[in-house]
């Protein structure tokens, strides 16, 4: 059975179809699965969309999970990454490259916030929203963005995830969510200031990740020399792609500032949304250069606080 999301409120219905339990969809009692990519999408191109039905044939294969949904969550303006466009435009390509998907979606909660998010926050918030979805759930959980007393307008939907703890990521009837992501951000867990250690603790073990890595890929070495990861690791899915493609988003930007060709790179409609808009340029390219990311102002700041104290 296939259902196609368009809006928030087919969403939930949709959800709820799948959250039943009918043992007619899932005969074997597998575990449903949902995964979930973070990441810029600056633009998109068809090796996200591959990452997608690399894991689901992977976990399909290993006959343990059933993979249910996917979803493409573009970071938000104020990770304020060098090159980062409007998230508006971001958000308008990755739909356009989904239309055609039965099963991946794109969801523009983390795009739409004014602050930057932690993945962790963001893997929270759509945890939070599949076990909402399912009755056996109360929504009693839910934490406002906004903490009390602060007089800002609240979004219907600007809420973050239940604190950690408050729910399990094993509540009955919720499929598990998955991070979805390459061997690049698996190894970015080792860059000074960029991740919290309790935030990675709580992922790979609350959650799980599935890492699409390449032959040659450092990956296994990677968790082997990291404590934390080796300690969950058989939370982490590392899933070989042998049918290597090497497009990456920053290769297709340099394609458009040279005026060269990316059809056949991303899909048709993401191209002549680009051309209509020339939305790479030098100039473009130039954005965010003397920012610090968002996650390194955050952490480093932190850091001397705790030193002066």
């Amino acid at each position: 059975m296939h259902y196609k999301v368009c809006g928030c409120d087919s969403e939930v219905l949709h959800l709820d179809l799948w959250l039943q339990g009918n043992p007619m969809e899932n005969p074997d009692n597998k575990t449903q699965v949902v995964l979930l990519a973070c990441g810029s999408f600056n633009p998109i191109t068809n090796m996200h969309l591959r990452l997608f039905e690399l894991a689901k044939d992977y976990l399909h294969e290993t006959g343990k999970y059933n993979v249910i949904k996917g979803i493409i969550s573009p970071v938000g303006d104020a990770y304020k990454k060098k090159s980062l466009i409007s998230a508006n435009h971001r958000v308008t390509m990755a739909k356009l490259a989904t239309e055609s998907s039965d099963w991946v979606q794109v969801d523009d909660w983390e795009s739409s916030q004014n602050e930057w998010l932690e993945t962790l926050k963001v893997l929270r918030y759509h945890h939070q929203k599949l076990a909402s979805s399912n009755p056996a759930n109360s929504l009693q959980n839910a934490v406002p963005l906004i903490k009390p007393g602060r007089k800002r307008k609240q979004e219907a939907n600007r809420y973050i995830p239940v604190k950690k703890n408050q729910l399990s990521p094993e509540t009955k009837g919720v499929p598990q969510l998955k991070l979805l992501c390459g061997a690049d951000m698996l190894e970015s867990f080792g860059i000074p200031n960029l991740w919290k250690l309790e935030d990675i603790t709580e992922i790979v073990a609350n959650h799980g990740l599935v890492c699409i890595t390449r032959a040659g890929n450092n990956a296994q070495k990677f968790i082997y020399e990291s404590d934390t990861l080796w300690q969950h690791k058989n939370n982490i899915h590392l899933v070989e792609e042998w049918i290597t493609n090497d497009i990456s988003s920053t290769k297709i930007r340099r394609a458009l500032r040279r005026g060269q060709s990316v059809r056949y790179l991303v899909p048709d409609a993401v191209r002549a949304y680009i051309e209509k808009y020339n939305l790479y340029s030098p100039e473009s390219e130039d954005r965010n250069a003397e920012v610090i990311l968002a996650p390194l102002q955050k952490y480093a700041r932190g850091c001397k606080q705790e030193q002066t104290l």
